[in-house]
């Protein structure tokens, strides 16, 4: 069992606050919440140890069988563990694991909200084992839904204070934090306004909300020699 942490995370006390609503997105938007789940279902590995960093509610940890979560917010965790997960309360920037802990780490719209993105990628990088992969979902700002979301950004209750990212930046901070043999994919292309169906998985980003990136800890090296 992991030591719960004594928080005091400022962007954490609006989940904690809003719990209901932001869990019940899901159920209001179902096509929106599949087309999400399914992108990042096709980039995660399936076995070995799994991590979900900013875990919130369970909604993409439950369904994709990980099992152990992490999150500032008190309340969001209780949806997680009535979901199965064994929880851990803390944050992104200081994991409370060992070097190596994971094979796969799972993380869904919780880069743009933790004080430091390169300490977060940082200590994924460190509690990923040799060859791990890092799995990591977020709203892409370049995108037509990126821009959308930024303009309404002051009057959202969740997203006031978020920093959204582009595919471009995203990419720099995984290749500078160590991450290699980055894979893409994107969904969501659709005005937010517009009709909503479970869209299919497109390579790439800039075109899709919502982005999402395999990245890979390098395979220890080999120790060489002659036999």
């Amino acid at each position: 069992m992991w030591p719960e942490l004594e928080l005091s995370v400022p962007n954490s006390a609006v989940f904690d606050l809003h719990h209901h609503q932001y869990d019940t997105w899901f159920d209001r938007h179902p096509d929106d919440y599949l087309s999400e789940l399914l992108a990042v279902r096709a980039l995660l590995p399936w076995s070995g140890p799994a991590l979900s960093i900013g875990v919130g509610t369970g909604r993409f940890a439950a369904p994709l069988g990980i099992g152990i979560g992490l999150d500032p917010a008190r309340e969001m965790l209780r949806y997680a563990r009535a979901r199965g997960i064994s929880v851990v309360r803390g944050i992104a920037e200081a994991l409370p694991f060992a070097d190596a802990s994971f094979t796969r780490i799972l993380s869904v719209t919780t880069l743009c909200f933790v004080d430091d993105a390169a300490a977060m990628l940082a200590e994924a990088f460190r509690a990923l084992a040799p060859g791990g992969a890092l799995v990591l979902a977020d709203i892409d700002r370049a995108s037509p839904l990126g821009q959308t979301y930024l303009a309404k950004q002051p009057d959202n209750v969740f997203y006031r204070e978020a920093r959204f990212y582009s595919g471009g930046e995203l990419h720099k901070l995984l290749l500078d934090n160590g991450f290699v043999e980055l894979q893409w994919a994107q969904t969501l292309t659709q005005p937010a306004s517009g009709v909503r169906v479970i869209e299919p998985l497109q390579p790439g980003h800039g075109l899709g909300g919502f982005m999402v990136v395999r990245a890979c800890r390098p395979r220890a090296a080999s120790t060489g020699g002659d036999g």
